[in-house]
């Protein structure tokens, strides 16, 4: 007679907090794991106790060194594997490499189908994200990719913290348009769209150009799916101030704050900022008007729905 199935949690060294936080919500514990760096860089993953025949869950998130915490992941679920784990799926709340998810110049990678690749060729099962810089990654992965949004957790903060009545959402930008019109559409707010360029051969750099649609004395929530240095966001709210916006609030999923992040964000034209841990952000990264939601019970909801064979889609009808 086959035996229950077990859960397995497992986690990287990239953010072990963010691991036990899931671990916790779902009353379990963590795979004690023998997970070390030698002297010439190469790393090395050996479970403390047996994986056989378990549904496994690799928790990491990619932070900076990031090329070694993908490696670092890829090298548990091969480990995994050759343990005879049942099912193994990768948690990466913030998707490696999801902004090279096409060619926009000629001989360039597309970075974000080669990570899917090195997933599923380590063994992985299957792929659990947060808000993916681009849909089209599901794709990318030969095998289910549960696309997990923030939405919800940041929209239950806001319907607490916002005043409806002058609300305007705004797109930073044009790719977000359809996810700014479902943030539109949930908080019964008008609609406006920042006209950005950016230069495809200089990185992380863009320049407003217009806003569409009218923000004088409103006050602006601007959604996005991630903010790395913030000079991109912090050029969007300072045009929003400077066309009659009476504040501005900043909700993004992934704060990756790369260099002078923080800076940028406790600019005077900025009034509010929101994101969730799904990257770690130490005390130094950390500023007064910055709020850091939990993700830890999303990702413990989705976790519990593929192990018990639910649906994942349940969770958020209507959300995207």
């Amino acid at each position: 007679m086959a035996g229950q199935k077990k859960l397995v949690l497992i986690s990287g060294r990239a953010y072990p907090e963010l691991a036990e936080q899931v671990a916790s919500e779902l009353g379990a514990e963590l795979v004690p794991t023998d997970a070390r760096t030698f002297a010439n860089g190469e790393l090395y993953a050996r479970f403390d106790e047996s994986v056989r025949g378990s549904d496994a869950f690799v928790i990491q998130s990619h932070t900076n060194p990031i090329n070694e915490w993908l490696m670092e992941q890829l090298i548990i679920v091969d480990a995994l594997k050759r343990a005879s784990a049942k099912r193994i799926t990768v948690v990466a709340p913030f998707y490696p490499y999801s902004r090279q998810d096409k060619k926009g110049r000629g001989r360039e990678p597309i970075s974000a189908r080669l990570v899917a690749d090195l997933f599923k060729t380590a063994g992985a099962d299957r792929i659990m994200s947060v808000d993916l810089h681009a849909p089209q990654i599901q794709g990318f992965f030969d095998g289910p990719l549960d696309h997990l949004f923030a939405m919800p957790v940041l929209l239950a903060h806001f319907e607490k913290h916002l005043n409806r009545d002058d609300l305007t959402v705004v797109s930073p930008d044009m790719g977000r348009v359809r996810v700014a019109d479902v943030w539109s559409d949930r908080l019964g707010a008008p609609l406006a769209i920042i006209h950005k360029r950016r230069d495809p051969s200089v990185a992380n750099q863009a320049s407003v150009h217009g806003i569409v649609g009218d923000v004088k004395d409103r006050w602006c929530l601007m959604v996005d799916d991630m903010i790395d240095t913030g000079g991109t966001i912090s050029k969007a709210a300072e045009a929003l101030k400077q066309a009659g916006a009476r504040g501005v609030t900043i909700a993004a999923t992934h704060a990756i704050f790369s260099g002078k992040a923080t800076e940028y964000l406790s600019a005077d034209f900025i009034d509010q900022v929101v994101v969730t841990d799904t990257l770690p952000v130490p005390a130094e990264k950390r500023f007064d008007k910055l709020t850091v939601l939990p993700i830890a019970p999303l990702l413990a909801k989705a976790i519990h729905e593929v192990f018990e064979d639910g649906s994942v889609t349940s969770m958020f009808e209507g959300a995207a």
